[in-house]
């Protein structure tokens, strides 16, 4: 099993009585990248500052390779970079002079390791113009080289594709995939762009009001129960027989269609279920559930009442 790069656990933050954070625990392993998604206000940026020790953590604690934020702060914090909402730079400073000042600020970072970062993030043939020259995604590269100068071993970005154009955003996550492999390292970020997070991300977090609701790798995401849709002639009565024959799976009914949430194999099983019943199928359709379906679904949490079994058919 990889190594174990950051352990957050129970943390706890409140602003004036109200939780925004609330007894959240996961973990992040070397060669991940873990996405946190939720509606602003979830307590995204929250906690990565306390990750980072931007902000005091109210209870709980984060470990980087088991070197305590609350209690080793400086030994845990030597292994982290980051970017926390936006990368601050000098705009009238060329890039290459940003990273020779940020580099000062450690030890032992050498003009060899300024070179590398540079050409990571793709921008050797800028590092000499003035930052007020870059886009907005060049900027974000060279706040990723600049978090990068150290070796650390796990990097904490919030938004990193935030503002970027298409071209920039598909290019971002190119770049963030060969990081993680190229520096073997874990990483943590936000984003509110749904289908990019699909495509970044290992494993994602979904937090609602301060709660991890559910979290969720990629890999389980696309082995999951898919949305079968049935248009039949009775669409009650079979959706009747369906949460009596399975339980209480996802289930909803609009006008003819009944569409359920639930393994592609049980298809025939439905079918038989509805035809020996004098169920009349006009089609049946299945779809693949999107991380937005798991977002919304989360987000939107509502509970699926049962249908009464006691009811007729003459009710449809």
């Amino acid at each position: 099993m990889s190594e174990v790069i950051l352990k957050v656990e129970n943390l706890k933050k409140s602003y004036a009585k109200k939780v925004v954070v609330n007894n959240l625990s996961f973990q992040i392993y070397c060669g991940e990248i873990f996405g946190l998604l939720g509606p602003n206000g979830a307590g995204k940026t929250t906690i990565m500052k306390m990750i980072t020790g931007l902000c005091k953590m109210e209870k709980g604690d984060a470990k980087i390779l088991e070197k305590s934020i609350k209690k080793n702060f400086e030994k845990a914090i030597i292994n982290v970079g980051g970017i926390i909402e936006n990368p601050e730079m000098y705009e009238n400073l060329t890039g290459l002079a940003n990273l020779e000042y940020f580099a000062s600020l450690y030890k032992n970072v050498s003009k060899k390791r300024i070179e590398e970062v540079v050409e990571i993030v793709n921008l050797k043939d800028r590092i000499k113009d003035k930052v007020k020259t870059y886009s907005l995604g060049m900027k974000q590269r060279l706040g990723i080289a600049q978090a990068l100068l150290h070796r650390p071993k796990f990097l904490v970005l919030d938004e990193p594709t935030n503002g970027l154009d298409p071209e920039s955003i598909v290019e971002m996550r190119k770049f963030l995939k060969k990081l993680v492999i190229k520096e073997k390292i874990g990483v943590l970020l936000s984003s509110h762009n749904l289908s990019e997070m699909e495509l970044l991300c290992d494993t994602i977090g979904i937090l609602k009001n301060g709660n991890l609701e559910k979290v969720y790798t990629i890999e389980q995401l696309k082995e999951d129960k898919e949305k079968i849709s049935i248009k039949v002639d009775f669409p009650n009565f079979a959706g009747k027989l369906i949460l009596n024959k399975f339980g209480n799976v996802p289930l909803s009914i609009l006008k003819n269609t009944v569409t359920i949430e639930m393994e592609h194999d049980k298809i025939p099983q439905i079918t038989v279920l509805l035809v020996s019943n004098n169920i009349n199928i006009y089609s049946i359709s299945s779809m693949k559930q999107t991380l937005e379906d798991v977002f919304l679904g989360t987000i939107n949490k509502k509970s699926i009442p049962l249908l009464k079994f006691d009811e007729r058919r003459e009710n449809d």
